[in-house]
């Protein structure tokens, strides 16, 4: 009696995985209805495609999620473009191999869209090197809002980073937007990097026989004096040189805000001007000497008479 149960639950599990299987191998035809189309895609195929896509989806999010986990949110949303064309790039793939394996001749696609992405890849190179370079600024840290940066001449603050530029607010209230490959070819100087705090100068040159100590004394007195110039690390003073016409200095003081540094300055510049009057240091301007030789042999030049109309 037992094995006529077990003869019986084994031809209906036949019966159901034939059933399965003749359902998975229901070939879908064209609207046409014809036939001879060569085109043969089983239901078998497309609910392999569906279970790709799943896949590939939930995939791509978990590898998402564990490349972005120690990234700040704002970051984390800058890769979601990324990951979607990734995504549509692995779908595209797979819709292909199911082509392929309905036994439809792709040969003449595949030729057309390798011409077709090698020239979107020749039109939009700079466009990858910019998402590139996007990825490793997010990533490896070396730019953050808020730096102040230096690159080609121009100094400004860091207001945002996307994947493909990065806008820089510069010293005159002008929004300077950078491609972000310009942070992997160029020189970039980054103030803020290691800390907030930067060093700057002032150069300044006195007279000849000017009381050099007394010229260090007022230059420190000035900048413990300027607001913005930080007390620790103290200022300090350096004879730079003999210049030709001035005895060379140059203040060094630190600032929090580099951004600003250049009205810091100016007021600094004011400030040295005005002790200097007041203690009698004077500033020169540069001065020449002519030196006029004639030969021994040779009489100065006649001196011109004096004109009529002025006389």
């Amino acid at each position: 009696m037992q094995s006529n149960v077990d003869k019986v639950k084994e031809v209906i599990e036949q019966d159901i995985w034939g059933l399965i299987q003749d359902f998975l191998n229901i070939t879908i035809y064209p609207l046409t209805g014809d036939k001879a189309d060569g085109i043969h895609i089983t239901v078998g195929v497309v609910l392999l495609v569906i279970f790709a896509f799943v896949v590939t989806t939930i995939a791509l999010r978990l590898i998402r999620v564990f490349l972005t986990r120690k990234l700040e949110e704002n970051d984390k949303l800058k890769f979601i473009s990324v990951f979607k064309f990734i995504k549509y790039l692995v779908y595209i793939i797979v819709i292909i191999i199911t082509l392929s394996s309905a036994g439809i001749d792709i040969t003449i696609l595949l030729t057309a869209s390798a011409v077709l992405f090698v020239g979107l890849g020749l039109a939009l190179q700079e466009l990858f090197q910019d998402v590139i370079g996007g990825l490793f600024i997010i990533v490896d840290k070396s730019l953050l809002v808020g730096d102040i940066i230096e690159m080609e001449g121009r100094v400004g603050r860091v207001i945002d980073i996307k994947l493909r530029t990065t806008r820089v607010l510069t010293r005159d209230d002008k929004v300077m937007i950078i491609p972000n490959h310009k942070f992997i070819s160029d020189i970039l100087f980054n103030y803020t990097q290691n800390h907030k705090t930067t060093r700057e100068f002032v150069k300044v040159g006195v007279a000849y026989g000017s009381d050099t100590e007394r010229v260090q004394a007022i230059l420190l007195e000035c900048a413990r004096e300027q607001t913005g110039i930080v007390k620790k690390p103290e200022p300090f003073v350096i004879f730079d040189d003999f210049g030709d016409s001035s005895l060379d200095f140059s203040l060094h003081f630190f600032v929090t805000d580099s951004f600003v540094d250049p009205k810091i300055k100016s007021l600094l510049r004011f400030k040295i001007d005005h002790k200097f009057r007041l203690n009698g240091i004077s500033i020169p301007f540069p001065q020449r000497d002519v030196h006029m030789f004639y030969p021994s042999n040779a009489s100065a030049p006649p001196i011109p008479p004096p004109n009529d109309e002025n006389s």
